[in-house]
Order: structure tokens, then C-alpha cells, then sequence
């Protein structure tokens, strides 16, 4: 970093050197113009030093935004680049501020934040032992459910028996609406027309496209209890059943569910959930 502003103190001082030796000379010199974001540069010759400075940190700018630009942060961290030049996921200052309850979250200690970005953020803070840390139970903090903390009443057995169909239905009104606003790939389009137009297969169809979207890397036909967020926290304020019905689906306990036990637990039988999920892939990647 040192090193790059020498480079910088030396251009600097080249651009004023050229720009007095036009004052003495008076010559008259060919303008050379760049167009830099939409925007036209002064031509050398007019150029004075705090434009000199300008041009050169805009560029040191766009370079840490280029290094960042392929460096992914989870929740509550930001890409910075350190003083070596490296681009690094550091704990966010702060969060965006957020007015719409609608963004309100509760955590596993029961607790609402405003966004889940507060949450990590302090999260991010515990783990790596700075001062910004509250408590060091956030370390292990993570998003319970979406909207402020409720008391989830117990699930029923008779609601237990019932969820598997009512998991269905909402599957493929899911599919179906996503559908409706052109939101769905080809081949996911293809089930669900496919579905539209033979109830029979519905219902396996809605459950195959679910399992391969939750199926995030690596692709291992198997959803681990990370990768059933995006159905398990918007759902739990609303189907206090969806924890145990999850939970009933890992059949042998090993924090994983696989095609076969998705189908299992929602009633379908083995004929009907074919692996459709490489297809799905390898037309997208089309």
C-alpha cells in the first residue's frame, strides 16, 4: 500500500512538471480528452493538482471496489481491502436503518431485532471478540423466524396428521404463483405446467421443484438444517407445525433430508419424486 503511493506522489509530481513546462513554452498542444463513467477529463494541460489527486484516488477507489467485487461476505460482514491490499470480510459498522416491521426478526435466544442484519452484524462482533459485543451468547445467534418473537403455541397431533397435505397445497400454490410472475426457470416452468394440467402429479412436482431449489452448494441431493431457512423462518410465526414436520423428515437423525425422505414425509410415494434436479441444472446453465 506505501509502495502504491509512492506511485502515486510520483505521478502526481510528473503531471505538475508537464503542466508547468506548457506555461513556459506556450505551446500550443493537442488536447487529448478521455471519457471516464459518462464524464469528460480535463486535458493535461489543465490539470492542477487537486484534479491530479482526484483522478488518482477515483482509481484507488474503483480498484478496492473491483478487488471486493468478487468476494463474498455472509450476513453482518462487509468486504474491505486492508492496508496489504486484500480484499477481507469484516463486521459491518453498522446496518441500514429499518422502519418496516415487516424486517423485524426473532432469534433463537427469543429475542426481536430490527433487521436481520443487526442480528449478524452483533453476531460477527462476538465472534471475532471486539470490543462491539454485547454478550457472548450472540456468537451462536442466528434468525428463529421472521417478524417479532410470539409464543409458538405446541403443534397437535391432529394438525401434525394434517400438515403433510396442507405442505402440499402451499408447495404448489408457491410454484404456481412464482410461475404466474414469470419468476421460474424453463425447466421448473415445464413442471409446473406439467402439474397445471395433470393433478396427479401436482403434488410431486411442486415437492421436487422445492427440494432442488433448497438444494444449494454444494449440490448433493441431500438439504441440511442451514439449507431449509428460506421455508423454515418464514413459515414458524405462521405453522407452528413446520419444526416438528421438518424434524420428522430427517428419518434417521443424521441433520440432513434427503429426496426420498422429503417424499416420505409428505405422503408421496417413491414412484412419484423422480431426481429431476441435475436436469434443472444443466438447462439453466444453458
Amino acid at each position: 500500500m506505501q509502495f502504491k503511493w509512492l506511485i502515486v506522489l510520483a505521478i502526481t509530481a510528473c503531471l505538475l512538471l508537464t503542466v508547468e513546462a506548457h506555461e513556459k513554452k506556450r505551446k500550443v498542444t493537442k488536447k487529448v480528452k478521455k471519457i471516464v463513467d459518462g464524464k469528460e477529463e480535463k486535458p493535461v494541460e489543465q490539470l492542477d493538482i487537486q484534479d491530479a489527486i482526484d483522478v488518482l484516488l477515483d482509481d484507488e477507489v474503483a480498484l478496492k471496489d473491483n478487488l471486493c467485487a468478487k468476494k463474498h461476505c455472509g450476513a453482518g460482514k462487509e468486504c474491505r481491502v486492508n492496508e496489504n491490499g486484500v480484499a477481507e470480510c469484516v463486521c459491518m459498522d453498522h446496518c441500514p436503518e429499518e422502519k418496516d416491521p415487516r424486517r423485524m426478526i426473532c432469534s433463537n435466544q427469543n429475542e426481536t431485532w430490527n433487521s436481520d442484519c443487526e442480528l449478524y452484524r452483533m453476531r460477527c462482533l462476538c465472534k471475532s471478540g471486539s470490543a462491539g459485543c454485547v454478550d457472548p451468547k450472540y456468537d451462536h445467534a442466528h434468525v428463529e423466524y421472521f417478524g417479532t418473537c410470539r409464543d409458538v403455541p405446541q403443534c397437535t397431533p391432529d394438525e401434525m396428521a394434517d400438515f403433510p397435505r396442507r405442505m402440499r397445497d402451499w408447495l404448489f400454490n408457491v410454484m404456481r404463483d412464482l410461475a404466474d410472475r414469470h419468476d421460474l426457470s424453463p425447466h421448473f416452468l415445464k413442471l409446473e405446467r406439467e402439474a397445471e394440467k395433470d393433478n396427479s402429479r401436482r403434488w410431486a412436482n411442486a415437492a421436487i421443484w422445492k427440494f432442488c431449489d433448497l438444494d444449494g452448494h454444494p449440490h448433493d441431493r441431500k438439504v441440511s438444517r442451514h439449507e431449509l431457512f428460506p421455508i423454515r423462518a418464514p413459515l414458524l410465526a405462521l405453522e407452528h407445525c413446520i419444526q416438528p414436520f421438518l424434524d420428522g423428515c430427517d428419518a434417521d437423525n443424521d441433520h440432513f433430508i434427503t429426496l426420498q425422505e422429503w417424499g416420505k414425509c409428505l405422503e408421496l410415494t417413491e414412484e412419484e419424486i423422480e431426481d429431476k434436479c441435475d436436469d434443472v441444472r444443466d438447462e439453466n446453465s444453458l
